[in-house]
């Protein structure tokens, strides 16, 4: 199913057709097309005299090899306009300066989408070139399906399901909570089970339990945040140590059948243990089945104006003087603080430099600066995470993890269970104290156990 391209000017088969090694060419050409089957030799028209040079003997080359022609084009940014923006770009990307002849730039402003027309007037003697690449987008087909849940599962007792395995677990932890059987108490048990047999979550809730108790049999300290409390179920299995009739929390507010997406279970461990809980669901579920999320820093309002007067090489001072005039809000953009501050918008008429710096900013706000690991989201899935996004490693060769290409809402999207594994020194501290005051006392405080209205 590999359908494989020859690359463009910095490909193998250019390179070599480059150095005058024709034969070299021929082998390599040879071995990819016997590798893959469906290979082919590309051929990119822009005005690079590299390219001029390769193209006429990488034509010859697939006639006598009987290898088709593609014809693809580098595309950078969409419109032929958005050349200036990408320069400014690479320039706050490798921190040259937009005016500086030795930097890394890109050699016009053609890498662009093309139309098919200005594509057919470039290729007017290959037009099988632009067959095949019909033909091959023809033959790429994705589906993302967002209907399904991939849930990973728990080992469960022999012929039993999911929702009969859990209903057992929350009745005999019923037994154990409430001493007096209560019809109320009993009437929510069931309701909230049949909700979540009916949302399909029952493996979601089994996944939760069976990490806490992993927690709780190792002595990690950890706490369950936000809806979760209102849930007897999770009170029930022991995850949550808060009766939610008590504080007359409403269930619905965490799970209810009409807004049909994934509750959220988020769970806080002591920081100095978090990796063994990570270590703990990759051994459990399979690396292959677990991955962190990755998390994208874009450019916001000030540091767009801040990178492009940086790489346009303004003094700072005048750079610092226009982003202290932009308003403190966390969601502003440069339109709307120029539309909003006089004194900026008096400076973005009055003045050329600031005007311009705005408008490079404008070009470059909003797009993605870096990308790193979201400080919480773990996902688990049933499958190899592999079938349903795209991963790359992440940390130090030989103690590599997994981390998803898709942020944490496209995650979630897709049907994956996606989990926060947080990190609280808190709960550090907690278990620090815990164990200074057993070491020095004899006393093991179990502070699940301590009255809320113990003021000392």
């Amino acid at each position: 199913g590999l359908i494989a391209l020859s690359g463009c000017a910095s490909g193998e088969l250019v390179k070599l057709v480059l150095e005058g090694r024709l034969s070299d060419a021929e082998t390599a050409a040879s071995w990819y097309r016997d590798l893959f089957g469906d290979y082919y030799i590309e051929l990119q028209r822009h005005p690079i005299a590299d390219l001029e040079r390769a193209n006429p003997e990488l034509v010859a080359l697939g006639q006598r090899l009987g290898i088709p022609l593609v014809a693809t084009f580098d595309v950078h940014y969409v419109e032929r306009d958005d050349a200036a923006a990408h320069d400014l770009l690479l320039c706050v990307q490798t921190n040259a300066l937009v005016h500086e002849e030795k930097r890394l730039k890109m050699a016009g402003d053609y890498f662009y989408l093309r139309s098919p027309e200005e594509v057919s007037d470039l290729f007017p003697d290959l037009p099988e070139a632009l067959d095949n690449s019909v033909r091959i987008a023809d033959l790429c087909d994705l589906e993302l399906r967002f209907g399904d849940l991939h849930l990973p599962e728990v080992k469960l007792p022999e012929g039993g399901t999911a929702e009969e395995h859990l209903a057992s677990l929350c009745w005999e932890g019923y037994r154990q909570r409430f001493a007096e059987p209560s019809p109320e108490l009993e009437e929510r048990l069931r309701h909230e089970l049949d909700v979540i047999g009916r949302t399909h979550f029952a493996d979601y809730f089994l996944v939760v339990w069976d990490i806490v108790s992993y927690a709780k049999s190792s002595g990690i300290y950890y706490g369950v945040r936000g809806s979760a409390a209102a849930s007897l179920v999770l009170y029930c299995l022991f995850i949550t140590d808060i009766n939610p009739i008590d504080y007359g929390l409403v269930f619905e507010r965490f799970l209810n059948i009409e807004r049909s997406e994934m509750p959220d279970i988020d769970l806080d461990f002591q920081d100095d243990r978090r990796e063994e809980m990570l270590a703990y669901v990759n051994d459990k579920y399979g690396s292959d089945h677990v991955a962190q999320i990755i998390s994208f820093g874009t450019m916001g309002a000030r540091g767009a104006l801040r990178d492009a007067g940086r790489a346009l090489g303004m003094p700072y001072s005048q750079v610092d003087s226009v982003a202290r005039l932009i308003p403190q809000e966390l969601t502003i953009t440069l339109e709307r603080a120029v539309a909003e501050s006089p004194e900026l918008h008096q400076f973005y008429e009055d003045d050329d430099d600031v005007r311009g710096l705005i408008d490079a900013a404008r070009k470059i706000e909003g797009l993605v600066r870096h990308a790193s690991t979201h400080a919480a989201g773990v996902v688990i899935s049933r499958d190899p995470l592999v079938l349903y996004a795209p991963l790359q490693p992440v940390g130090k060769p030989g103690q590599q993890n997994l981390m998803t290409q898709y942020h944490m809402w496209n995650v979630a999207k897709l049907g994956l269970l996606k989990m926060d594994f947080l990190g609280l020194s808190n709960l550090t501290i907690l278990a620090k104290a815990r164990d200074i005051i057993n070491t020095r006392h004899r006393i093991l405080i179990d502070f699940s156990q301590l009255p809320l209205d113990d003021q000392k």
